[in-house]
């Protein structure tokens, strides 16, 4: 059997929970012939690095020193407590100052320039998932295990040059990743393997964006042909509501790739849709495991997901930081290419839609965008069309967030709308725009934010989704 295993941020965030994490793996490997481990960065890594790259363009050296120490202290403090072995200790930490002098002299770089473009952003990004990554696989080592340390562009992860959201380039990574991985996993190796990063041909560095260490598992199952790819994350699976919201939610044992893909689109925070893609095309399971408790069944994705047995809805999800966009006029009447020029302006400016309805009349279409996005989104609208006279007006409204109800057991199961919209109408819940896609494996709709909350409560409710 061979299982591709990726350890989320939270379960690597500090000494003890690598070694937790190696031990596991040694646990595993007991049991699976081969294992592959891929890892984020250390929890809070990726957002402080962010965080140093813009103080390095803004040019405030002294901030970037600070950044430096404070990051090599809390690297080599977890290198401490996860290896005990003072000789590997010291091995790693030679290979860990390394990284981190690499690290300066971009950061360095950026702030004599004053210019982060995208290119130097993915190269400082990838420095924490190199430095966990070390680390983890030093712990493997000081437990006894044959293991080896790669980027993901080293283990043959081949991209684009798309930085920040980089994509596979198949054809070339599927006979890298072979040629680099295969014999190591049937000698019984383990690659340990930098989550998020991969390189363009001719070896400049790129990320994957968000989501990237979970694609970079799934997209070296889909390329070495795995029997599973599990994902140990903090959270014992793909949940029925966020258990914040709705105490008495459960984790759902087994959903479709397509059902898991809404969910995770509309806010489960344990996965990214694009993880899904390479391993749904290939009919891969994947699992999410609970790194805190690995007994636990998990969440399991498969082609089929559950049986006709299952709930009709499955899980209720709410998005919030968001904004709803109404864009209205009678010059879009009947216009050819109205909606399509709202899309292109939207999209030129790099402004990712959400949600989309449109009105039967064609009077207004209504669109929901990341809230840190609404400003722009509507000046770019105002300025190409409104001023232009081609629509009346275009608002926003700041205090909502969306509401999602999704599962496969929906299509063409009569009245499941209505069941939705009654009990969130029987809470006092208004309604501010509703829409379906023809797959129908989910009804979305927006709603005041502070009604959010109540709006999850009465679905999960009506679906019985706690029992």
């Amino acid at each position: 059997m061979r299982i591709v295993m990726k350890f989320g941020g939270t379960s690597l965030s500090d000494g003890k929970r690598i070694r937790n994490a190696a031990e596991l793996v040694k646990r595993y490997k007991g049991q699976i012939e081969e294992i592959a481990v891929v890892a984020s960065a250390m929890g809070g890594v990726t957002d402080d690095l962010i965080g140093a790259a813009e103080r390095a363009k803004a040019g405030e050296r002294a901030y970037v020193e600070g950044f430096l120490e404070r990051l090599s202290k809390r690297h080599l403090d977890a290198l401490e407590e996860a290896v005990s072995d003072p000789g590997l200790r010291g091995e790693l930490a030679g290979n860990i100052e390394r990284e981190l002098s690499d690290l300066g002299r971009a950061l360095i770089g950026v702030s004599y320039l004053s210019e982060l473009t995208p290119r130097s952003r993915d190269y400082i990004l990838s420095f924490g998932e190199r430095l966990s990554t070390r680390i983890l696989c030093g712990a493997l080592r000081d437990l006894g295990m044959r293991a080896e340390y790669f980027t993901g562009f080293e283990a043959g992860i081949i991209t684009d040059a798309n930085f920040g959201e980089a994509a596979p380039i198949y054809e070339l990574a599927r006979e890298r990743v072979k040629a680099v991985l295969e014999g190591r996993l049937r000698s019984g190796s383990i690659p340990v393997v930098t989550g998020f990063i991969g390189g363009t041909a001719d070896g400049i560095v790129t990320t994957l964006g968000r989501g990237g260490s979970d694609y970079t598992a799934t997209i070296l199952g889909a390329l070495l042909d795995a029997d599973e790819v599990w994902l140990m994350t903090d959270v014992n699976g793909l949940m029925t509501a966020d258990p914040k919201i709705v105490p008495s939610a459960k984790t759902i044992r087994r959903v479709s790739y397509s059902e898991a893909a809404e969910m995770a689109f509309f806010g489960a925070k344990s996965l990214h849709p694009r993880a899904l893609e390479p391993v749904s095309e290939k009919g891969i399971p994947l699992r999410i495991k609970n790194t805190f408790d690995p007994d636990g069944e998990g969440t399991l994705i498969t082609k089929e997901g559950g049986d006709r047995s299952d709930k009709v809805v499955k899980a209720v999800t709410l998005i919030k930081n968001v904004s709803l966009i109404t864009v209205s006029g009678a010059g879009m009447v009947g216009a050819p290419g109205a909606a399509a020029r709202i899309f292109k302006i939207l999209g030129d400016n790099r402004i990712n839609v959400l949600m989309i309805s449109q009105s039967s009349s064609e009077y207004n279409i209504s669109l929901v965008v990341p809230r840190a996005s609404s400003k722009e989104a509507v000046a770019a609208l105002r300025r190409d069309l409104q001023e232009r006279g081609l629509v009346k007006e275009v608002i926003s409204e700041d205090d909502v967030c969306v509401v999602a109800a999704v599962g496969a057991g929906m299509r063409g199961t009569p009245g499941v709308a209505a069941r939705v919209f009654t009990a969130v109408a029987r809470k006092g819940v208004n309604v501010r725009m509703i829409a379906q896609g023809s797959s129908e494996l989910n009804i979305s709709f927006v709603v005041g934010e502070s009604d959010g909350a109540t709006a999850v409560r009465a679905i999960h409710e009506e679906f019985s989704l706690g029992s």
